[in-house]
Parts: structure tokens; sequence; C-alpha cells
């Protein structure tokens, strides 16, 4: 997880709700003020969608499965705004916490703590293969309906707002010319930034009730929603290194140097999986592959002492829950693991995606928040070195990935086939 705003923003990828406003002109669907002035058949010609029966715009309705979609569908005027709810899988479900800034942690401030869907926008092009595949991955937000819009032109119906750089303005990307693929969500906290934050995982007990882990100066707390106080995990190794907290099946895990510790969110009660053997990491990440499986990705340092991350190579495991053990794997199936500093580690697989988008199935693309970069890993890629032992994972040098732009929730890359990376 990354570092929450000092204040709350709208997240980086933005929903633009303006589209919401009751003008079917934006569709092309009815006329616009200039073509009021055309010809009187050309008017005619027109159809205005906004006059369809209630009744089969309740069918419209049901047929709709895709929440962008339903975005769509709400931009055509009044009438099918109030017919078509906004999709729930687009809202930021919030809870307020209470926030502290030193032990014994007790504030009478509080602070939100905002459940953010996170998605994956592929720009469509002609040619994927020959000019390369820009992606946008990151949060998306719905705008605020009382403030003032902007009616935007004819074809930017339905738009996103996409980062710029640190030193350019946000650019708008029309949503008809993307493929769009739910990523799953991530928990910020706002209206509050204590110092030392590192990581936080969120588990939804029932409807009312929830659990928050936060790694925080090195110690591990819990808060409860039963009674909204955070307390020192005590059962644990406090003044440890932390790398990463997940939530998955119903359980925390926490992955510390040389161990991934299992938090069970009712009893508090902290077990040890069984580490698989592996040279000394650099870091270690966990990737939930939704509700299905759980994998370890460590970061190894090559065998020259090499810490650069186009340099170093992977050992990837899967958790066998039963036996409560890591297992080594050398093939995830068609998933694409996506690994960012910034945000939730994601997963999504490569079938949805046309051939020739450069992200293969079986492949991790890591991205090195500090430097700017990102790296595709694949298993058993030929170094052209015959002392390499093949049975990592490394960068492939068929694929090269660059960063855009970047910004705290989500980031712009651009994958392009047959180029020779840059160490």
């Amino acid at each position: 997880m990354a570092e929450p705003e000092t204040e709350k923003k709208t997240s980086s990828v933005v929903l633009d709700c303006s589209l919401l406003e009751d003008f079917v002109s934006k569709l092309q669907l009815s006329p616009s003020p200039s073509a009021k002035m055309a010809t009187k058949e050309h008017t005619l010609s027109m159809p205005d969608w906004s006059l369809l029966p209630d009744d089969l715009l309740q069918v419209i309705s049901e047929k709709l499965e895709n929440c962008f979609d339903v975005v769509h569908a709400r931009s055509v005027c009044s009438a099918w705004r109030s017919t078509f709810p906004f999709p729930a899988c687009l809202l930021r479900p919030s809870y307020s916490l209470p926030s502290f800034a030193e032990l014994p942690y007790e504030s009478e401030d509080l602070c939100t703590l905002e459940k953010i869907p996170l998605f994956l926008f592929r720009v469509r092009t002609l040619d994927d293969a020959a000019s390369g595949s820009e992606f946008f991955v990151g949060a998306i937000d719905r705008r605020d309906e009382s403030e003032d819009h902007t009616e935007l032109p004819p074809p930017l119906q339905c738009s996103v707002k996409i980062p710029g750089s640190s030193d350019s303005e946000p650019t708008l990307v029309n949503m008809l010319d993307c493929q769009i693929l739910s990523l799953g969500y991530d928990y910020r906290m706002f209206e509050w930034e204590p110092e030392g934050y590192i990581r936080m995982a969120v588990l939804p007990l029932n409807k009312d009730e929830f659990v928050v882990l936060l790694y925080y100066s090195h110690v591990l707390l819990v808060l409860t929603s039963a009674e909204m106080k955070w307390k020192r995990l005590e059962n644990v190794l406090n003044g440890s290194s932390m790398w990463h907290l997940v939530a998955f099946r119903g359980k925390f895990y926490a992955s510390l140097p040389g161990e991934v510790l299992v938090i069970d969110p009712y009893s508090l009660d902290v077990t040890l999986t069984i580490p698989s053997s592996l040279p000394l990491e650099i870091v270690s990440c966990l990737v939930p592959s939704g509700n299905d499986e759980l994998f370890q990705v460590k970061v190894i340092a090559s065998p020259t002492g090499e810490v650069y991350l186009g340099q170093a190579i992977l050992r990837v495991s899967k958790l066998d829950e039963e036996a409560g053990k890591w297992v080594v794997v050398t093939d995830i199936g068609d998933r694409v693991l996506l690994i960012h500093g910034e945000i939730e580690n994601v997963f999504f697989s490569a079938k949805e995606l046309p051939d020739g988008c450069g992200l293969s199935r079986n492949s991790i693309l890591i991205t090195d928040e500090p430097r700017g970069e990102s790296f595709l890993y694949k298993y058993g890629v030929d170094t052209g070195n015959a002392e390499d032992d093949l049975s990592f994972w490394r960068s492939s040098r068929d694929t090269c990935v660059r960063n855009i732009s970047s910004s705290p929730m989500a980031y712009h890359l651009r994958v392009e086939q047959n180029l020779t990376l840059e160490t």
C-alpha cells in the first residue's frame, strides 16, 4: 500500500461524470445545437432516444452487464439517467476510523477508509503488435454530480482522465476506444498521514463488521469495527520489517524476511507458513489471484550480486493452504501478475487481451517506482550465458515496458515487442 494523501483528493484515473448531463448530442443520438440549424429533414432523421417507453428502458437496463455500459446509458438523457442506477461497483464505500499520532494510539480525530475499485484500460490501436500497446492501470472515481460540469464535444461522451507526468496535465481518453478489465479493489486512508505508515489490509467479516491491520513504524496494529480502537498485535515479532500485507480467503497474510505470517481475523492468532528453500531475497511480494490462489514473488539478487531490478531474478511460489506451505511453481497459467509499489498487487487473465498486446500469459510485470521503470518477467528466459541457471524468472529480452507517467493511484505503461531492453 502507498502512503495516504494528506488531503482527500479525486483519484488519478477519474470517471468523468459530467458525461451524465442531459445532453443527448454527446452520444450523437439527438440534434446538437448546431444540428438544430440544419434542415428540417436532417433534424427529423435524428432519433430522440429519450422518448423510449419506460418498459423498453427496463428491458435495456436488464441487458447491460458491464458497469461502463451503464455509464454510457446514463449519458443519454435525464430519463435514462434516472432509470439506470449508478453502478455499485464504481462507488467507493467508506468508513470513519479513529486516527492517532503516537502511542497509545488513541485520538478523537477521525480519518476515512475507502474501498477503491481498480481497472486496467487498454487503448485500442489499429495494429498493437507494430505500434505497441498502451495500458492505464489504477483507480477510478465518480465525480460529485453536484459540481458544475463542462460539456464535452463528441466523441468524448464517456471518458477517463489519465494522469500526466509531474509537469503535464491529465489527458482525456475516450472510453469507447478502450478495452476495460476489472482488477479488484484497493483500500486507502484519507485525512490522516501517520509518519512511518507502510502497509494495510482490510477484511470484511459480514455486511457491517470488518477488521483492519496496519503496519506502522515497525509495529503491527489491529482495529475491529466492534471496538473502533487501534491496539498492538502482541503475538507477532514487532520491530521487524514487513514487506507486504494482504487479505486472502478470510485471513491476513504478512510477508516478513524469510517467512509469511497467517493471522486469523477473529481470534487474532498468528501462525507461520513453511517457506520454500530460496536464496536470500531482496523483497517478497504477495499477489492474490482473486479468491482462488495466493502467489508469493521473491525478488532475488542476481548471481553476480546485482540488485538492480532489471538484472534480478525471481522465484514464484503458490500457497498450499491445507499443508500450510509454499510450493515453487514455474507456470502461473494464463495470468499476468502486476506488482507496483504504490497500488495493490493485482492480476488479470491474458486470455482477455487480443494477440499482440505484449503482456502474454505466465508473466509478471513489476514496476520499479523509484526509478520510473518497469520490467516483464518470464520463466526460463535464455540469457545466452551457459552458466546462468534457467530455473528462475528473468526480465524478458523480447519485450520492452516503458513507464509513460505515474501518480499515487495510477500508472501509464507502453508495451513494445521485439525491442532490446536497456540495462
